[in-house]
């Protein structure tokens, strides 16, 4: 995930990258981790486009590095958003075409098997050096030139998790059933959150990660929940709240009830990754109810659409989930 890094400083990143490749880069709206960018235009912008991304995440690779013991350093990975009709092509009869990618590049490729939730497409999933990167977005983009997807493409809309979230020992885990499955991109924003909240966490007196840089500016979104789902999200005496407060390390107040409306509005202040990571928990909390409506998202004060793109300390990888891209 760091589409973070490409709307760091209201939206500055990816403004300059639009301007110096000529390509129309566009971030999916929402309110969890996982975000598609799409980017459009002719070939060569989009070459360039994904050249200047993949180096804005080798960059913030080697910014992480600085706060962690890692000796080696991890590959940028990028998950490219596929029409599932499209993957026989690049795999090639045998896997010659996949095998033949590879090792023209450098770069590791993987073709996932099953096709993302609601949708008709699939992951594919690249690793290695922003050069070797570049050359195998190249290569996939000629073999889905040469064969376009065949019949209608339901594309892929990420959602909150409707699971149950838990944190410890610094990760996060989502519940499945009887087991606690580790979510690797929750924790990447989890420790963001933590290091760059404006605001002291619950039970601290002093910075949980001293040392580091000063936090970006604090901004304020808005979400308007229906006053059924109130209750799920406040807890009892407060106790769900509290805990979302203290994940997220946002503030978050909730307004009294308006006579006449059905509606709660719910003020999160902090930085980009609190914000972030504060919606997810609500929406995973109000996911938890069979039904409900979707709770609506606007801005208010100075918004600020993305924090600091720097991977957590000590990460595997600064992933990029779901870049796409179309041709024109």
């Amino acid at each position: 995930m760091n589409w973070f890094s490409l709307l760091f400083q209201k939206g500055e990143t990816v403004k300059k990258m639009r301007e110096e490749s000529g390509a129309r880069i566009n971030i999916s709206e929402g309110n969890c981790p996982e975000r598609i960018v799409t980017i459009t235009g002719p070939t060569d912008a989009i070459f360039k486009a994904f050249a200047m991304i993949a180096y804005k995440f080798e960059e913030d690779i080697t910014n992480s590095m600085s706060n962690s013991t890692a000796t080696s350093k991890p590959p940028v990975t990028l998950r490219l958003v596929v029409p599932a009709s499209q993957c026989g092509s690049l795999i090639g009869k045998g896997g010659s075409k996949i095998k033949e990618i590879r090792e023209s590049t450098g770069a590791q490729v993987q073709v996932a098997g099953d096709m993302l939730p609601n949708s008709t497409e699939r992951a594919v999933t690249i690793s290695g050096t922003p050069d070797a990167i570049i050359q195998c977005v190249k290569q996939i983009c000629v073999v889905m030139l040469e064969s376009p997807p065949k019949g209608a493409t339901i594309p892929y809309r990420p959602k909150p998790a409707s699971t149950p979230v838990i944190f410890a020992g610094g990760q996060a885990y989502t519940i499945q059933g009887q087991y606690a499955i580790p979510h690797p991109d929750l924790t990447k924003l989890h420790q963001l959150a933590m290091q760059q909240t404006p605001f002291t966490p619950l039970g601290q007196t002093t910075p949980a990660f001293p040392g580091l840089d000063a936090s970006p500016p604090a901004s304020t979104h808005e979400l308007t929940i229906p006053n059924d789902l109130i209750g799920c999200i406040i807890g009892r005496q407060g106790t769900k709240i509290n805990e979302i407060r203290q994940m997220s390390g946002a503030q978050i107040k909730i307004a009294n009830a308006t006579e006449g409306s059905s509606e709660r509005q719910i003020t999160i202040t902090g930085t980009p990754a609190n914000i972030s990571l504060a919606q997810y928990l609500i929406n995973a909390r109000t996911d938890a109810v069979p039904t409900h409506r979707q709770p609506r998202m606007h801005s208010g004060g100075r918004r600020l659409a993305g924090p600091r793109g720097q991977g957590a300390a000590g990460s595997d990888s600064d992933t990029c989930w779901g870049v796409g891209w179309e041709h024109q």
